[in-house]
């Protein structure tokens, strides 16, 4: 790009300019951008490894995919790798003396350009690496990736679809055709598949199930006649439901919670043995329910965007274990995370209904672990005292 606008700008530039940039001026400069980048973008490249593998030692390595999908990490390597293909280009076009005196002045000038796009990268990224793969860093983005995840859920009940019901008796299965978790449901493919064979799909594999080869994907009210089109419904069905080795955040709230109760399971062990860390995670955990509770409640009742298609709602206990039973386990013996986690279930009861059920019963499982592990009277009196 640079070569082509040297060659139409090139009428425009002063006669006694190109005279005062030499080739090599550029030439050096060029040299000593080829040089420091390969050597910066290396030294990058090194830094993401490391702060992948803490956060796979110290947080979980379930939460490593959201460092790698870092929008400034990426940015900033982008510009460093492409500073080097553009003074290797450019050392290589001046070699061959593809500039005249014009275009060297226009390499110059977008040399200087891309210097000041360099130390911008480098000033972001001197800022991001101090806290960069640390643990409440890594905890925030797990955070932030599961309530997003709720909030496509609380605004769109059965993600935009009927709420699945009592299942017709004579629907026709359809199963899996690999191992793995289902990570995206294409509520739009399936809507069009149904409507071209005038039927009604019900989805039992929501996003985070693990499903076999025997599994049932959804069921079909009925299915089309023909060999041919039977078959093509079929991998349609199957195209829409994503299946993967691994569990994704973008459908899966559950996924998150899970994470990050892995975040303070780890905190809690003996090697660890970081109740602040644990006290945070069960933070975050109220906070997110309590705004995707605050956000089922605001949810304008629609009608159902797909018809055709039934897909299960969110179960609000299955929400609750995976977000407490196991700092309920992990922590019963220490008594400042018990603590934590009455007042924590306190906090959630106050929306009633199916949240007061669920966190009186995730209360109970709390305070039944911890007089069985707490070993002070003292302590195991101050968590009767939460007894309701």
């Amino acid at each position: 790009m640079t070569a082509l606008v040297a060659i139409l700008v090139e009428p425009l530039i002063p006669v006694d300019i190109p005279g005062k940039v030499g080739a090599d001026a550029v030439a050096n400069i060029l040299d000593i951008l080829a040089s420091s980048m390969l050597a910066v973008t290396t030294f990058s490249f090194s830094v993401m490894v490391a702060s992948f593998s803490a956060a796979t030692q110290n947080v979980t390595p379930r939460a490593t995919r959201l460092l790698m999908q870092d929008n400034t990490s990426q940015n900033v390597l982008s510009t460093f790798v492409g500073s080097f293909l553009f003074s290797l280009v450019g050392i290589i076009s001046l070699g061959m003396g593809a500039y005249g005196g014009a275009g060297r002045v226009v390499l110059f000038a977008v040399t200087l350009g891309v210097i000041v796009l360099i130390i911008i990268a480098i000033l972001r990224w001197v800022g991001h690496l101090t806290l960069f793969g640390r643990v409440g860093d890594t905890t925030k983005r797990v955070e932030t990736a599961t309530s997003e995840a709720l909030t496509v859920w609380a605004n769109n009940p059965s993600l935009g679809a009927q709420r699945l019901g009592k299942l017709p008796a004579k629907a026709q299965d359809v199963t899996a055709d690999r191992v793995g978790y289902v990570q995206y449901v294409d509520l739009p493919a399936l809507q069009k598949a149904a409507e071209s064979c005038g039927a009604k799909i019900y989805v039992l594999a929501t996003p985070g199930r693990f499903v076999d080869l025997n599994a049932e994907l959804v069921k079909v009210s009925s299915m089309p006649t023909g060999d041919e089109e039977r078959d093509s419904f079929l991998d349609t069905v199957r195209s829409a439901i994503s299946i993967d080795d691994e569990r994704s955040f973008d459908q899966d709230p559950r996924f998150g919670l899970v994470v990050l109760s892995e975040i303070a399971s780890r905190a809690l062990s003996p090697a660890v043995n970081d109740m602040g860390t644990a006290i945070d995670v069960i933070g975050r955990q109220v906070r997110l329910l309590s705004d995707y509770a605050v956000a089922c409640k605001a949810a304008d009742e629609t009608e159902a965007q797909f018809d055709r298609v039934h897909v299960p709602q969110l179960n609000l206990d299955d929400l609750f274990e995976d977000a407490f039973a196991p700092v309920s386990r992990d922590g019963a013996g220490l008594i400042e995370v018990q603590i934590r986690l009455q007042k924590a279930f306190a906090a959630l009861s106050q929306f009633g209904g199916e949240f007061k059920a669920a966190s009186q019963a995730r209360a109970e499982y709390a305070r039944a672990l911890a007089l069985s592990r707490l070993p002070s009277e003292s302590d195991r009196d101050r968590i009767k005292a939460f007894e309701s």
